[in-house]
């Protein structure tokens, strides 16, 4: 049975209550339960599945989580990483966009209350739709590498945040959110303006099925409880981000220049009001001093987001 909530996505309820199946121990057992639903990993949707219970206890670990709480995850896939977190006794809304693999997790999970399966695209899910305001809760997830910054980004945009978001992703992507200046980047400050990113620990490929070509590592974002800028405020702020790193070779004076078809003497000026010298580049900024370049923000700026 299913129903249809606000966001437009399907909740599946929890069938009569009988014996959970029992999910794989073995990479042989991994590949026939793939070969009995019918799911050959896709690698355009970036489908690796993790299949170490060593890593998910150190994922669950980092997560903080335990009786009461209430947990996200966003692509579940075979319900390795599920397992874990419901062994914890916390509440898991389970969002996944595959239908067989969806169909797949409803047989394994569907008959514990705290179980709640979401079959959907999780870049279209808003947040308060799954879990009702003012409820703490945890994002874990292992994400496809194609959009793990898509993801963290409507994650971070939603009014409902969570307190934690703890991320598989691909190394290289998690140095890039934990980076700090002179190494930042668009992502980076998005990162740092809502949270406290670190990377927890990295993961090898041979834990994974297929194995990908790059090495993973796990990051823990703890949210921020204020965000200097919402809604407007924050769509001005990303143009003028974005415009500093358009040309990031270049001088910030000059990038902000070309990008904003703005007078550079105009942006020299605007710059030095701010104390930020002309001839930095856009990595060496802090969120702080890129905070500071927004508040005095040439009015003729106008949102590009």
């Amino acid at each position: 049975m299913t129903d249809r909530d606000t966001a437009g996505t399907r909740s599946v309820e929890r069938p009569p209550t009988g014996e959970l199946s029992r999910l794989p121990d073995s990479l042989p057992a991994w590949r026939a339960l793939l070969d009995r639903i019918e799911v050959r990993p896709s690698k355009g949707m970036g489908q690796n599945f993790l299949l170490d219970r060593a890593v998910i206890d150190q994922i669950v670990t980092a997560a903080g989580i335990g009786p009461g709480d209430t947990v996200v995850e966003i692509g579940p896939g075979l319900g390795i990483l599920s397992e874990g977190i419901l062994a914890t006794g916390a509440s898991l809304v389970a969002i996944e966009l595959d239908a067989k693999l969806a169909a797949q997790l409803f047989v394994t999970f569907g008959d514990l209350d705290r179980f709640r399966l979401v079959e959907a695209d999780a870049l279209t899910v808003p947040t308060a739709s799954v879990v009702a305001d003012g409820t703490p809760f945890t994002v874990v997830a292992n994400l496809p590498y194609s959009v793990a910054t898509a993801i963290l980004r409507h994650l971070l945009e939603q009014p409902h945040r969570p307190r934690r978001l703890v991320l598989m992703v691909q190394k290289e992507v998690a140095e890039r959110i934990t980076a700090t200046p002179p190494r930042l980047s668009i992502l980076g400050v998005a990162a740092r303006l809502y949270t406290e990113p670190r990377i927890a620990f990295t993961v090898p490929p041979d834990v994974f099925f297929p194995p990908p070509a790059v090495e993973s590592a796990v990051v823990v974002l703890d949210v921020h409880d204020h965000v200097p800028v919402e809604g407007e405020e924050r769509a001005l702020f990303f143009t003028i981000v974005s415009a500093g790193f358009q040309q990031k070779r270049k001088q910030l004076a000059n990038s902000l220049a070309d990008t904003l078809a703005l007078p550079k003497a105009d942006v020299r000026d605007w710059l030095g009001a701010a104390g930020i010298a002309p001839d930095r580049r856009a990595q060496t900024l802090t969120v702080a001093e890129w905070l500071a370049v927004n508040a005095l923000r040439p009015r003729s700026i106008v949102s590009r987001r």
